[in-house]
């Protein structure tokens, strides 16, 4: 069976890989949340030992659902005798997108009505609502169309783990802190003999999540106290009862065995009251040592490797102040330079502020607040003599401010849209004219690739040496990354004019996400990174349109557009292109998707003539050719001379109602309307395929959307 694992924004593959390590046999991340195959014990299992998961779903039932009556047909479809008893309470969780549906709460109570009708005429007994404490918690979900509702076997937030006697001011949710405490390997510093540190502890959310962690006890054991977690009539109690009775043996020998190398500190002294009776409530007060202290004032760790974690505040209700993390970060330097650290932050600003150089940055959410995990293994690494920071020359201060500014500025949009791969610098100073553009890993790494754009023929070449290596130092000092991770793609003059002179041959792919899709891009061998990061809006318009349809994808390159659309469900695709390193490409794509089958054809031809010799129909075409091409291997093409015939041939391979998307590049293009007039529609659609990160280069393409009479 596959089952869906909720978590928080930023923990996905944290909990993939947990929920593998607990027998699942497969689990994929995806946005806030990791589709899993595995049985109801494997599920069961989850519901008691994810430290990270927020809940557990077991799917009953998936329909189309175009409005409320189909909403309402579909669950009372549902045999429910099977799943809720005459005497049970229910509760309905809720969480709809899209135009049919459009409020929670009228969702939640139509699939109540569905539940209660059915159950009323089956048994003449209706079950009671129970909003807070429900026998039966069942989870429904209505995206694009389509409804699934699902069992909550953990029966209320897994975060809340039953031992939080007293909360402080701003609580960190326990799958967070377990989130940090496995960014900082604590597992493997405590397997190792090292201790744990937190500076800052509050409440102690971190260190009692990590003295749990250390004793092996079940983060499921204190919150349902032994009982199954929910009354549903599916249910496996028996091997409930087995999966509680090992967990607690296993709880009391760690227990038993956990070392008192745990140390917490905090100045207010309420706080440091409030993290010893949540410790005891825990059982693990024992291991942790408590003390009233300013982080200036932290004495010198003993013990020669060991794991720093670390929930500074940030947020309105305790003032985020950039010289407490400076503050921080001397400290830890100073008490522990050997040890590594994971420290939540409120954003990158603050995180640049400790000092301290980020071996690796995670985005993360705590509840609504989206937050900068940095991850420094070690604290201080040693300094080579004779060698001193140096204050940044004046350009490269200029591009870091504007780089700042323009992060700050595209901040709410990435988080909003969930952007990993995006243009955060294209020559906004003209003396400095590289585009710069940022790569984000699924495992978090920040990777940046440089184009250095044509100077003018009268700037000297050493000039323009001099502005690139300052670009790079302002960049490397705003993004905090070594040398190996940036891609610089320098011009140098030669026969013919200006052109890329230098590449490297790494043969290094990076994984990479847009939207569910995981991509795989190439940031040094190439002139492109096998990702054009401007055609994200437009390609996310193609694979909606897309779905449950058939899919061209012309002058395909590695095919991201393709994968987009099979993501989104397209019922067929076919992806055409000259080149067999791109084609390949596009197969490494699919295949990182788990996409596959006869459904997904590739074609090693030339475009135009494939098309004018095909003879199949498709509902969703994308054409977007290069300004020119001569290759051996094919004609000589050149857009602005062959658009219209290239048009002419895919509309022709339109099914009724289908959609043509045409775009390039070419900044000199004229699109010949005249000759294109047969078509029933030719639509410039350029402004709205233009991301905000590329709003000062809007000419960056352009595109056109295109039906046939």
């Amino acid at each position: 069976m596959k089952f869906f694992a909720s978590c928080g924004k930023g923990l996905e593959y944290l909990l993939a890989d947990e929920l593998v390590a607990l027998g699942c046999a497969k689990a994929t991340a995806t946005i806030a949340g990791a589709n899993v195959e595995g049985s109801q014990a494997d599920a069961q299992r989850a519901v008691l030992w994810s430290r990270l998961a927020s809940r557990i779903l077991w799917p009953i039932a998936e329909f189309d659902c175009a409005d409320e009556h189909a909403l309402y047909a579909g669950a009372a479809a549902i045999d429910w005798t099977a799943h809720v008893g005459p005497m049970h309470s229910i509760a309905i969780d809720a969480h709809v997108s899209g135009e049919a549906i459009t409020h929670a709460r009228y969702a939640a109570q139509r699939v109540k009505d569905a539940i209660v009708d059915t159950l009323r005429a089956s048994s003449g007994q209706r079950p009671d609502v129970d909003l807070d404490a429900p026998d039966v918690r069942i989870s429904l979900v209505l995206r694009k169309g389509r409804a699934i509702l699902s069992i909550d076997l953990s029966g209320g937030p897994m975060h809340r783990r039953g031992w939080r006697k007293v909360q402080g001011v701003a609580p960190l949710k326990e799958t967070v802190a377990a989130a940090v405490l496995l960014r900082a390997g604590w597992p493997q510093v405590y397997a190792e003999g090292g201790d744990l540190l937190d500076p800052m502890c509050g409440s102690g959310s971190l260190l009692i999540e990590g003295a749990l962690m250390a004793a092996d006890v079940a983060p499921g054991l204190v919150r349902h106290a032994g009982l199954p977690p929910t009354r549903w009539q599916g249910f496996d109690a028996a091997a409930w009862r087995a999966l509680v009775d090992d967990a607690q043996a296993r709880a009391q020998r760690g227990q038993a065995a956990l070392r008192p190398c745990i140390h917490g500190s905090d100045l207010d002294p309420h706080a440091i009251r409030a993290a010893r009776e949540n410790a005891e409530q825990a059982g693990v007060l024992e291991a942790i040592d408590f003390s009233v202290c300013d982080v200036a004032a932290l004495p010198v760790q003993t013990g020669p490797r060991g794991a720093v974690v670390c929930n500074p505040p940030y947020d309105a209700r305790l003032a985020a102040d950039p010289a407490l993390y400076r503050a921080l970060g001397d400290a830890l330097k100073r008490v522990a330079p050997q040890w590594r650290a994971a420290l939540l932050c409120g954003d990158g600003e603050l995180a640049r502020a400790t000092g301290l150089r980020a071996k690796k940055s995670y985005q993360l959410f705590n509840g609504a607040i989206e937050c900068s995990l940095i991850a420094v293994d070690p604290i201080a690494p040693p300094q080579r003599e004779g060698i001193e920071k140096r204050a940044l020359p004046e350009g490269a201060q200029m591009v870091a401010n504007r780089l700042r500014k323009n992060l700050d500025k595209l901040a709410r949009w990435r988080q909003q849209e969930q952007i990993g791969c995006f243009r955060a610098y294209d020559a906004d100073i003209p003396e400095y004219a590289c585009a710069v553009d940022v790569y984000t890993t699924v495992d978090g790494e920040t990777w940046l690739h440089v184009q250095e754009y044509a100077a003018p023929a009268e700037i000297p070449e050493a000039t323009t040496r001099k502005r690139l290596s300052d670009l790079l130092l302002g960049v490397r000092e705003v993004f905090g990354v070594p040398k190996e991770r940036v891609a610089v793609k320098t011009r140098s003059t030669g026969k013919g004019g200006s052109k890329y002179g230098h590449f490297d041959h790494r043969g290094q792919f990076l994984t990479v996400e847009e939207g569910a899709a995981k991509l795989q891009v190439n940031l040094f061998d190439y002139l492109d990174t096998g990702l054009f990061l401007d055609h994200r809006p437009l390609r996310a318009k193609m694979a909606l349109e897309a779905r449950g349809k058939r899919f061209l994808n012309l002058f395909c390159y590695t095919g991201v557009a393709t994968v987009q659309a099979a993501v989104q469900g397209a019922a067929q695709t076919t992806s055409v292109d000259l080149s067999a390193t791109y084609l390949e490409w596009l197969a490494d794509n699919l295949r990182g998707n788990g996409i596959g089958g006869t459904r997904h054809r590739v074609a090693q031809a030339d475009a135009l003539k494939w098309l004018e010799a095909d003879s199949g129909e498709y509902d969703v075409i994308f054409c977007d050719p290069p300004t020119f091409s001569n290759s051996k291997r094919a004609d000589d093409f050149d857009v602005q001379r062959d658009h219209v015939r290239l048009l002419r041939a895919a509309v022709a391979r339109l099914a009724p109602g289908g959609v043509l998307y045409f775009s390039n590049n070419f900044r000199r293009f004229r699109l010949d309307e005249a000759a294109l007039a047969e078509f029933a529609q030719v639509e410039d659609i350029s402004a709205s395929t233009i991301p905000p990160d590329f709003a000062r280069n809007a000419r960056i393409h352009r595109a056109w959307r295109l039906t046939r009479r």
